[in-house]
């Protein structure tokens, strides 16, 4: 609107200004003519006046009315931005008014054309509403509802292990010298079969038919290093909590809660006494009562190890393993032609809640392929080059759980991770969720000892009875590799622990992506955007990471194994619509500044 002389109405430009600034300008103003230019926000109705040629409200210099004000069709956006006030909202403002006689015409003329053009540049960026990446319908920006897709978790085929099997034994083998006596003989000194040099050992057997493993029961000198005896103890118990009814759990015993206390008597001679327990005269452990037969060997175990007694310890693992092959090869029917009992410790699995392997027979077939398959090459994993995208490092499996969790993996999906390393996050995807997994890595040593652990977690879900998804493993440049080029447009998740990559590997990553599917997931240690929910302008709109909605997550200290604090991940999904649907309204509101800028 323009005027002819200065408005009196309280609302006008001045009122914008400081005050102090406004009376003394006011108080040294000559009778020139001034010019203000003002953009206001009109109503529909008043449009429509204009275009039907009604010159009356283009004279007027009241300012928009309460009646005639953007409260009542304003769209959404521009009400949050006015905020409460009553009072018309400018949407630019021109430059402050000349309030001194012009030095000449020319100079006039020059300065009206340069107040034109700065008010068109301001209108031109004003009249652009914020957007956010984030600002469309959160119903197309969260993660897709779990869905239900049932697996079947047991598998029908022998336990065997085969050749090449890695067993607790053959670690101590390797590492003997890492490896000191543990048990001894507390009824003769002179008994030599449990020192380190005769390789004391037991079995231990596991769910499935012909699966057993043996263990050298000896100690490491480093406390930090793989426990044989340990790791027998946790995998029975495991077996115990898992595999076995209360019923079938009451022939074994009860699990230790407690330490027990060496008893200072002499044990009884009778072998049957001996492995049947004590009276609460003699031990301050109260163990439950049983049948004259029946005997506590969960208990036993634990103080045949707490007293290092290996006569009890190799008598009490012999009745368990007896107790276990009972269960997994009960007595065939009289009748022929009757079909063969099942092994009840494999019916157990068809009876786990909601198709899931419990967590701790989860975490139990990963350590114990971690401690056979990679832990013996420790030393030689942690030579890389410092400070170079090679630098080794591992995710925990309860982190990895977490991921699995978040991004919905199940048995019809896709799991891609590129620079896998030793394969952790593959082959606890593929056992926890029967996914198809894929993973590829540049590095000859990592990637080697991962095919090894590939090879012994196919042959330990089989000791356990379980399944597990096929998992491909490659060497290779991810970013070169065609296997890569040709998985990635199928891909539901893709890992990339980035954490150490160096920025120009991060940039040559960024373009593969493009080839993604809608809703796939890009999991990475660090963001593949600039940042988190940022304005969309003229310079990214454009960008490659735009069809991302970026999600930024915490994981809990010990997650990693670089570090023992916390930190945060980031999930980036592919939602091409809404970003279509933003690009759109970016392409809208500059129409709208175009043509007003015109006008």
């Amino acid at each position: 609107m323009f005027s002819s002389a200065l408005p009196s109405s309280p609302y006008s430009d001045f009122h914008y200004f400081p005050f102090e600034n406004s009376s003394k300008k006011i108080q040294h103003m000559v009778p020139d003519i001034c010019v203000t230019t003002r953009r206001a926000w009109k109503s529909q109705m008043i449009r429509e006046q204009e275009a039907a040629g009604s010159q009356a409200h283009l004279s007027s210099p009241t300012p928009v009315s309460a009646e005639t004000s953007p409260e009542a069709d304003e769209p959404a956006h521009f009400a949050q931005i006015a905020g409460p006030s009553k009072r018309p909202r400018i949407l630019s403002v021109a430059p402050e008014p000349t309030l001194c006689p012009p030095k000449s015409k020319k100079r006039a003329t020059m300065s009206a054309s340069s107040s034109r053009t700065q008010s068109r540049q301001r209108s031109e960026t004003l009249d652009i509403e914020s957007i956010y990446r984030s600002s469309r319908s959160r119903s197309t920006s969260t993660f897709p509802p779990a869905d239900l897709h049932h697996r079947q978790l047991w598998i029908t085929e022998d336990g065997s292990p085969g050749e090449n099997f890695v067993s607790a034994a053959s670690v101590v083998t390797i590492l003997s010298r890492s490896y000191k006596t543990y048990f001894k003989n507390l009824d003769d000194s002179s008994d030599t079969s449990f020192e380190a040099e005769s390789y004391p050992a037991t079995e231990l057997e596991y769910p499935n038919a012909n699966a057993c493993e043996t263990y050298y029961i000896l100690a490491p000198k480093d406390p930090d290093h793989y426990n044989p005896i340990m790791c027998l103890e946790q995998s029975l118990y495991t077996i115990f909590e898992c595999y076995l009814t209360p019923a079938q759990q009451a022939l074994f015993g009860t699990l230790p809660t407690d330490f027990l206390q060496d008893v200072d008597n002499t044990p009884p001679s009778s072998p049957l006494t001996q492995l049947s327990g004590y009276s609460e005269q003699s031990s301050p452990v109260k163990f439950p009562s049983y049948d004259p037969c029946g005997m506590n060997h969960l208990r036993l175990l634990q103080r045949s190890i707490r007293r290092r007694d290996g006569p009890l310890f190799l008598s009490t693992m012999q009745n368990i393993n007896q107790l276990l092959r009972a269960l997994k090869y009960p007595p065939l029917p009289s009748d022929p032609f009757a079909p063969a009992p099942p092994n009840v410790l494999i019916e157990a699995i068809k009876g786990w809640p909601s198709s899931e392997i419990p967590n701790r027979v989860l975490m139990r077939i990963i350590d114990e392929t971690y401690q056979r398959s990679v832990g013996p090459h420790a030393l030689k994993l942690n030579r890389y080059e410092a400070f170079s995208s090679e630098v080794y490092g591992e995710l925990m499996p309860s982190f990895t759980s977490d991921i699995i969790a978040a991004t919905r993996l199940h048995k019809d999906s896709l799991f891609m991770d590129l620079g896998c390393g030793v394969g952790n996050v593959l082959v606890q995807a593929s056992l926890e969720t029967c996914c198809r997994s894929y993973g590829i890595e540049v590095m000859p040593t990592p990637a080697e000892v991962g095919r090894e652990q590939l090879r012994q977690m196919k042959k330990r879900c089989r000791m356990w009875g379980l399944s597990m998804g096929e998992v491909e493993l490659e060497e290779g440049d991810m970013l070169t590799s065609r296997r890569v080029t040709e998985l990635l447009p199928q891909a539901d998740v893709v890992l990339v622990n980035n954490k150490v990559f160096q920025q120009s590997l991060n940039e040559a990553l960024r373009p593969r992506f493009l080839d993604l599917k809608e809703g796939a997931i890009v999991v990475s240690l660090k963001p593949f955007v600039s940042s988190l929910n940022a304005r969309v302008t003229e310079r990214n709109v454009d960008d490659i990471s735009a069809i991302f909605d970026v999600f930024e997550r915490p994981y809990r200290s010990g997650s990693v194994s670089w570090g023992s604090g916390g930190g945060s991940y980031y999930l980036h999904r592919v939602d091409r619509e809404g970003y279509a649907v933003i690009k759109q309204q970016f392409e809208n509101q500059r129409a709208r500044s175009a043509r007003a800028s015109r006008r």
